[in-house]
């Protein structure tokens, strides 16, 4: 199997197109299709949808419509969504490490992990699926699926595995890792994958990032090169005005915070200050739990955003115009400790870019 890195890029492309499927509940029975579409999908509204329904592209129960339809509960629809061009992107490198199982990727910035946001096929996982069709990267015991996430401008460390077992094991490992240190991850006792007696806390993430220097008030401001601090704001489901919802700093539980966002998560970051720069100061964050973005959030919220994160403002509060996937941020995923089912320890690092070498 050959681990060399893949040279270049993929090259913006035209892809095949893609069909988008759903199901209509009790709950939206007696709505118009247009008025289901905008209220599931706020990236385009009723009139968007209207013009796709013109078009032909929108189904129900098979049959193509051409005009608007009063929907009953158990209605199947589907969108054809017409082929569109997808932006270039990093090719993905051969593995760091395959034990015929697990296989872990040091993931280039700029490259999404799954479909989504308009990419299709320019994607980590289409890349997996690519390498072993091409016989690049063993598939005999099933096609390494991706685990856990990095954000498309997140660089290093992505693990994968091959088997579900180890999928679902590792998946709540990485979202807990030591929150509940003592305790046994969240998994089957009896799953060869789970070491027997294995805790969730022999598991630590570790990443590098560049903070814009503190504002005025942040505890960071405190700290001196090789001191740390830990950041345990709340993160949950926020309102906003492009997506509606998104992940961000959850404010306290109070009347205003509306129910259908859901709870707000516990969190914790361990901080480690570097290095101050004129540019930006470089620290190192190990986390202690797996919620979406957490380290932007919370070095945003502690009042030091990463540098260039277009996202995330100093109170780790979403800005109304910015998307997740929009770049700018340096953060690498570096370092990776997990247990192993025969008990012993595994211990990942993917190399630093320079500009995040200490």
């Amino acid at each position: 199997m050959s681990t060399e890195p893949a040279a270049g890029w993929l090259p913006a492309g035209l892809n095949g197109g893609h069909t988008y499927r759903d199901r209509v509940g009790p709950e939206a029975a007696g709505e118009a299709v247009t008025t289901l579409l905008a209220a599931r999908y706020r990236h385009s509204d009723a009139a968007v949808w209207r013009q796709r329904l013109a078009a032909g592209e929108i189904r129900r129960n098979g049959q193509q419509l051409r005009a608007d339809v009063v929907l009953a509960a158990g209605d199947r629809l589907s969108w054809h969504r017409p082929p569109w061009h997808e932006p270039a992107v990093p090719a993905l490198p051969g593995p760091l490490f395959d034990d015929g199982d697990l296989v872990a990727f040091d993931k280039p910035s700029g490259l999404p992990v799954l479909p989504a946001g308009g990419f299709l096929e320019h994607t980590l996982l289409r890349q997996i699926e690519r390498h072993v069709a091409a016989g690049d990267l063993d598939g005999s015991a099933g096609l390494p699926r991706p685990v856990h996430r990095l954000g498309r401008f997140t660089s290093g460390l992505l693990l994968c595995a091959r088997r579900p077992a180890t999928r679902a094991w590792l998946s709540a490992l990485l979202r807990e890792s030591t929150a509940t240190a003592g305790a046994t991850a969240d998994c089957d006792p009896t799953s060869p994958c789970s070491p027997s007696g294995t805790s969730s806390a022999g598991c630590r993430k570790t990443y590098r990032a560049l903070l814009q220097p503190p504002a005025p008030g942040s505890p960071l401001l405190a700290l001196a090169p090789g001191a740390g601090l830990e950041l345990t704001t709340p993160i949950g489901r926020c309102p906003h005005a492009r997506l509606g919802t998104i992940w961000a700093a959850a404010p306290p539980a109070t009347s205003d915070r509306d129910p259908r966002d859901g709870p707000a998560l516990p969190a914790r970051s361990a901080l480690t200050l570097l290095e101050r720069r004129p540019q930006g100061w470089l620290v190192e964050v190990t986390i202690a739990t797996g919620r979406p973005h957490q380290i932007r959030i919370h070095t945003a919220a502690a009042g030091a955003p990463l540098l260039g994160d277009p996202l995330y403002g100093p109170d780790g509060g979403a800005r109304a115009q910015a998307l997740p996937g929009d770049g700018g941020y340096r953060l690498h995923a570096h370092r990776l400790r997990l247990p192993r089912p025969a008990g012993d320890g595994l211990e990942l690092e993917a190399p630093l870019p320079d500009e995040l070498r200490h």
